[in-house]
C-alpha cells in the first residue's frame, strides 16, 4: 500500500482520470452510469476516522465491480486504520495531518497473516492451510 504523507500530497496530472467518491454516493448506480469508465483512480473519503463506510465502497469496487486501478483513502486517515484498509482493497492512502509517514508503514510489519479472508486472499487462514496440505 503506498502511504502518503498530508504535507506531501499532491495534484497528479491526471486528474481528468480521478473519480473522488462521496460516502453517501451508491457504487451501483456510479458503475451502472459508466462513471467509472476510464478512470484509473478512486479517491474515497473517510470525514471522521470513526466513519467506515468507504471501506464498504472499496470492498464493492473491487471485488463485485473488479476496479483494478487505484483506489485512495483521504481525509481523516490515522495508522490504526491502514492494514484494515489494505485488506479491503485500498491500495494507497493520504494521512490525516500530522501522522508520521514512518510509522504508519511499520503497521504491515506487524502481521504476518489473518484468519478471516479478504481482497487479495478470500480463503480464511483454515482453508489456506487445508489446501497446503491436500498437495
Amino acid at each position: 500500500m503506498k502511504i502518503i504523507a498530508n504535507d506531501a500530497q499532491q495534484t497528479s496530472a491526471g486528474a481528468e482520470k480521478t473519480l473522488q467518491i462521496t460516502n453517501d454516493a451508491e457504487i451501483a448506480e456510479l458503475v451502472a452510469s459508466g462513471a467509472l469508465e476510464g478512470i484509473e483512480r478512486v479517491e474515497l473519503q473517510f470525514p471522521k476516522f470513526t466513519d467506515g463506510r468507504a471501506y464498504s465502497q472499496a470492498l464493492l469496487l473491487r471485488r463485485r465491480y473488479r476496479f483494478a486501478g487505484d483506489i485512495r483513502a483521504t481525509g481523516d486517515v490515522l495508522i490504526d486504520q491502514l492494514v484494515h484498509m489494505h485488506r479491503s482493497g485500498f491500495t494507497s492512502a493520504v494521512l490525516a495531518e500530522g501522522v508520521d509517514a514512518a510509522a504508519a508503514e511499520r503497521q504491515f510489519a506487524r502481521f504476518s497473516a489473518f484468519y478471516q479472508g479478504d481482497v487479495h486472499e478470500p480463503r480464511p487462514l483454515f482453508a489456506r492451510d487445508a489446501a497446503l496440505e491436500s498437495v
